[in-house]
């Protein structure tokens, strides 16, 4: 048994930086990676095009300056290798290695009530007794692999997006076949179809989606940026989403359409995802969100060629952005290639494997490889995979039946002493991601060092508190037009998973106020114990 302050539970990005603030406070802290490697969804995630739709320079760590300094990308918006190149740097830059246990899952939690400790097992029996337990396990990291009928009878190779293999994947002379549109789909499908055989798209809903609008970072971008960090960095972390671009205080509807339309020209090809950036209410007002929509739709019928393909692949049944919007380099042109078939499974939906490939029912695909570009059970299908228990046994999966329920999305009542880094009811997937985590793993940090200042072993969510907040949560986002699509935004990629909005809407600079203000007032809605709760004698501030 190895007792401990706090482990960490994935060696993320989220997983290393908390390693590395709660190491420098000197606590004796480690990291438990499932993985044979670093770097979570970076990791995993290396199927050709796989590219990020942050800005480099914004996709990184601000902790130090020394870091900033010396890293040096390559593009502006980075491929996957750069990427994991980059974690693989910090994690050999701030010696982080030697506190990480790779090939170790969390088979279980529980919470001993009387020590006010979390006892954690591994699937190899390893058991740790620490104060702190930090779930650091990504919001997109268990990956959704369909079942179809005769899927076992493919005579051909299946392969999923989400976990790629690490050998090459070679696809000169052969038939493939992706399944799923969304941002891998998008991101692989031009790659792809340059050395496929035949490529097969399987679409079932119709996704926006704008030019990377990528490009070899420049030695004097390189200076510049460089040169006002600091200042970026506070740009981005007063900005809603955490983006390194300022957005547009004006409605969409208070400019004429001439200026309306310069404005989305220069956008859609120089800010990417940032394109929903272009005036504040895109997301808030359906009027808005039209003129957004309607400009996207004309440029993506201006990519595609053949008409009948052109009118599948235009998105017309959410508003653009209800759903995550993708950030891509030539999709829809890749259907115009000879080699590159678009197949339309809500008009034909697929009947089964064969051993020659997919059937639809329209016909038999012919394949000699497929692969699920299906996406995940985001949020939470990572955090409720192993037995958490809190306290009277009860499991974090039962607590969560119809939804997450937390308290800033960094805890829950009944699981003291347990901490989420960008989970449910966080900005999260609705921010650049690499900002929220760093905001929260600082608040938790700070949280920890005042209750080892002040004596306190117990740090316990309030029940009130949390309700207070998931109302909170769902008011915000019944301000946004997200609620009006099927998304993952609101559990709707998962059959049977609970339709409630995951994520906080309300921005990261309106976000990090509040966490600010808790902690102002003592870290209002939680409750500070000296001894634990199952402790005759204790003593709360």
């Amino acid at each position: 048994m190895k007792r401990l302050d706090a482990l960490i539970v994935g060696a993320g990005f989220a997983g290393l930086r908390a390693l590395y603030r709660l190491r420098g406070m000197g606590l004796d802290v480690r990291v438990i990676e499932v993985s044979d490697g670093i770097g979570g969804v970076w990791y995993h995630n290396g199927y050709p095009g796989a590219r990020c739709d942050v800005e480099s320079f914004d996709y990184s760590y601000s902790f130090s300056s020394e870091l900033e300094q010396e890293w040096r990308w390559s593009e502006r918006y980075a491929t996957q290798p750069e990427i994991l190149r980059y974690i693989n740097h910090v994690a050999d830059r701030f010696d982080l290695r030697r506190d990480i246990f790779l090939n170790t899952r969390m088979e279980s939690a529980d919470y001993d009530e009387a020590a006010a400790e979390w006892e954690v097992r591994t699937a190899d029996g390893d058991v740790f007794r620490v104060r702190y337990l930090l779930l650091c396990m990504g919001q997109l990291s268990a990956p959704k692999a369909p079942n179809f009928d005769g899927q076992d009878d493919f005579e051909g190779e299946i392969i999923h997006s989400a976990v790629w293999p690490k050998h090459d994947v070679t696809f000169e002379g052969k038939r493939v076949g992706i399944i799923g549109t969304g941002s891998s789909g998008m991101q692989m499908t031009p790659v792809i179809a340059k050395a496929a055989k035949h490529l097969t798209v399987f679409q079932r809903t119709p996704n926006f989606s704008v030019p990377a609008a990528n490009a070899p970072v420049s030695d004097e971008e390189d200076a510049k940026v460089k040169a006002t960090y600091a200042a970026r960095r506070q740009q981005a972390l007063n900005s809603p989403t955490g983006l390194g671009f300022k957005p547009n205080r004006q409605s969409a509807l208070d400019v004429d359409d001439a200026e309306r339309e310069k404005v989305y020209e220069a956008a859609y090809h120089r800010l990417g995802f940032g394109f929903a950036l272009s005036y504040h209410d895109i997301l808030l007002s359906k009027p808005a969100n039209d003129t957004a929509a309607e400009f996207l739709r004309r440029k993506i019928v201006e990519r595609i060629e053949d008409p009948k393909v052109r009118a599948k692949l235009v998105p017309s049944d959410h508003a653009f952005a209800a759903r995550r919007p993708s950030v891509d380099s030539g999709y829809f042109e890749a259907f115009n290639r000879d080699n590159v078939t678009l197949a339309d499974i809500r008009e034909h939906p697929i009947e089964a494997f064969e051993p020659a490939g997919l059937r639809t029912s329209e016909k038999l695909h012919e394949l000699d490889m497929v692969i699920f570009a299906t996406g995940f059970d985001a949020f939470t299908g990572a955090l409720l995979k192993p037995d958490i228990r809190g306290r009277d046994g009860q499991l974090l999966r039962d607590k969560w039946a119809a939804g997450p329920i937390t308290h800033l999305g960094v805890g829950t009542q009944g699981f003291p002493n347990l901490m989420i880094v960008v989970g449910p009811g966080s900005p999260s997937l609705l921010s650049n991601v690499m900002v929220s985590i760093e905001e929260q793993t600082d608040w938790f940090a700070d949280l920890i060092e005042k209750a080892n200042a002040d004596g306190i072993v117990e740090i316990e969510v309030d029940a009130k508190a949390e309700q207070a907040w998931v109302a909170h949560v769902n008011e915000r986002a019944q301000e946004t037009l997200y609620m009006t699509a099927a998304s993952y935004y609101n559990g709707a990629e998962v059959a049977g998973k609970p339709r409630v909005f995951m994520p906080y809407s309300g921005g990261i600079r309106n976000y990090r106020r509040i966490l600010e203000s808790c902690a102002k007032e003592g870290y209002s809605g939680f409750t500070l114990r000296r001894a634990p709760a199952a402790a005759k004698d204790r003593v709360e501030t």
